[in-house]
């Protein structure tokens, strides 16, 4: 389709048809140039959107026409969102500057601000943190707190510092080490096309976890494991800067077993090492070597640390290892592997993939279950550097993708009607967003080594794979049945009333009386918007159906980290 549709013009009622030249005036609309819905630049002046073409149900791509944009949601003057370019001269399909006969450059068009999503997404940290604050802290309402965690008569320990765990005061390190691992695998896998200022603040969020999480392994043969206790917690609401609750340190002393906690800390601090390597050479060192250290106590005290009679109340049901230790042994070593290319790793991987269950529950991923992401880590072995020894790895990568593929006899993730990936049990957006997470890492490492999957009959390709990813994504930032962003603070709809104490509670700038313990109902039950507003966050999403209600007390208002 030519830029201005200049050739062959048949106009006719945009209503009826659907095909708009960019210049057409008063509805008309050019119907011959290459007649199959193609959309020109300047989407205006239609009333619908129409979906053409089978693509992929709830992940993938369909040809779009462009019939009023905007009231979906879709960019009126471009109206690329979710459009593919595929050899435009072939089949006619027009996303913004894509040359005849060329694909677009790795994700279609859309019409979302990729780029400030990623700045809030970052942004959100700051009103997770512990400990006295820095005199950059950017969102400004949140002030020093927690100062006192670790100094108790059994203690004695600095362990100021680190995150607050969702909306809650408490200092959960298992969740918190995987929170940490994940943006630092996403700054070794995607940093090189990050704008230098949010690497920057990527940089300053790993570390906030990182310095707290080498204080909690600094004791030898001690593993500080969470501070503050959850019931008490949970039953006041008040802000962090007021918290008079009882700070209660929990740790596992060696030969007692904490093989999960340690092996996602000795995995954050691996993931990290590699992030810090360029810009901090000896913060890095400082890492690897904590953590082989610390994967050497789970390692060698197998087990499950809130099998510990001393953890298991203050841990459970919020944070206990349901899903079982093994995984995370794996996973420590996977990342100790890819931080220091030691073969002592490689040959962990290789002799205890079978014993400690690597092709296990290979479908899950999250802070209690590492197998997706295990797989899809030591995938990159495989197909980078040929260490065939390491395939069974590969071959469960493989099959956790094909289970998104409809087109795959193995697929079986479920999907709400309006194409979000769906898991029972609440707070599904965890796993929407680690899902596509590993989508997008798994489609650089087959880019890159020029591979596709095969699943069954159908080739799977990078491209798709990105796709998938990029509707949950658009899902998440508004493209979804209610119209909403998800993310607190991208867009102008987006969850209000967020399941967070320090977002509802005034700050201490705006209200610096003491707000005490059970004070703080008052804004819990209020029907009004939080008074702070947590940007960047994400919340626990809608369910099955694409329902959500914007009310704090729900549990789809939970804010979630793990992102």
């Amino acid at each position: 389709m030519a830029a201005d549709c200049t050739n062959d013009k048949a106009c006719k009622n945009c209503r009826k048809t659907g095909h708009l030249a960019r210049d057409c005036q008063n509805d008309p609309v050019c119907n011959s140039c290459n007649i199959s819905g193609h959309v020109a630049r300047d989407c205006s002046k239609a009333n619908m959107l129409e979906e053409r073409g089978g693509g992929f149900r709830g992940g993938g791509f369909r040809d779009i026409v462009c019939r009023n944009c905007q009231q979906i949601g879709h960019m009126s003057r471009d109206c690329i969102s979710m459009t593919i370019c595929h050899n435009c001269g072939g089949r006619g399909h027009l996303a913004f500057e894509c040359p005849s006969g060329r694909f677009m450059d790795r994700f279609p068009r859309s019409y979302h601000d990729y780029a400030d999503a990623l700045s809030k997404s970052i942004l959100f940290f700051e009103g997770q943190r512990s400990g006295y604050l820095p005199a950059d802290q950017r969102l400004t309402w949140r002030g020093n707190s927690g100062l006192g965690d670790g100094w108790t008569a059994t203690a004695a320990k600095d362990l100021t510092g680190g995150y607050y765990d969702a909306g809650d005061n408490v200092k959960f390190n298992f969740p918190m080490a995987f929170t940490a691992t994940m943006l630092a695998w996403s700054v070794v896998e995607f940093g090189e096309g990050m704008p230098p200022a949010e690497m920057r603040n990527a940089l300053v969020a790993i570390r906030w976890a990182t310095d707290y999480l080498l204080k909690a392994v600094s004791d030898p043969n001690r593993i500080f494991v969470q501070v503050g206790d959850p019931i008490v917690d949970h039953n006041c609401w008040e802000r962090p800067e007021d918290m008079d609750t009882i700070r209660t340190v929990y740790s596992v002393d060696a030969p007692n077993p904490a093989s999960d906690v340690a092996g996602e800390i000795a995995a954050a601090l691996a993931a990290s090492s590699i992030a810090f390597r360029s810009s901090d050479p000896g913060y890095a060192e400082t890492l690897l070597r904590t953590s082989t250290r610390v994967f050497e106590f789970a390692d060698s005290y197998r087990g499950a640390y809130s099998d510990n009679s001393n953890i298991r109340n203050g841990v459970c049901p919020f944070y206990c290892d349901f899903d079982g230790y093994q995984d995370e042994l794996l996973w420590g070593a996977a990342w100790l592997r890819r931080a220091s290319q030691d073969k002592s790793y490689l040959n962990y991987l290789q002799d205890n993939g079978k014993t400690l269950g690597a092709d296990d529950n290979i479908n899950e991923f999250g802070w209690d279950n590492k197998h997706a992401g295990l797989n899809v880590l030591v995938s990159k072995e495989v197909m980078e550097n040929s260490i065939y020894s390491l395939q069974s790895y590969r071959a469960s990568a493989d099959s956790f993708m094909c289970t998104l593929i409809p087109e795959s006899t193995s697929y079986h993730i479920e999907f709400t009607p309006g194409g979000l990936i769906y898991r029972p049990g609440g707070s599904n957006l965890q796993h929407a967003t680690t899902i596509s997470f590993l989508l997008l890492v798994y489609a650089n490492y087959l880019e890159k080594s020029s591979q596709t999957i095969n699943c069954g009959d159908v080739s799977i390709s990078p491209s798709m794979l990105r796709q998938i990813a990029q509707k949950q994504v658009n899902y998440i930032l508004g493209e979804n049945p209610k119209g909403m962003s998800y993310m607190v603070g991208y867009s102008n709809v987006y969850p209000k009333r967020i399941h967070h104490r320090g977002s509802s509670v005034p700050s201490v700038r705006d209200h610096p009386a003491f707000v005490a313990c059970k004070e703080g109902s008052v804004y819990f039950n209020s029907s009004d918007p939080n008074p702070n507003v947590l940007v960047g966050a994400v919340v626990g999403g809608p369910g099955e159906d694409d329902e959500y209600e914007d009310d704090r007390g729900k549990r789809g208002q939970i804010v979630h980290e793990f992102r």
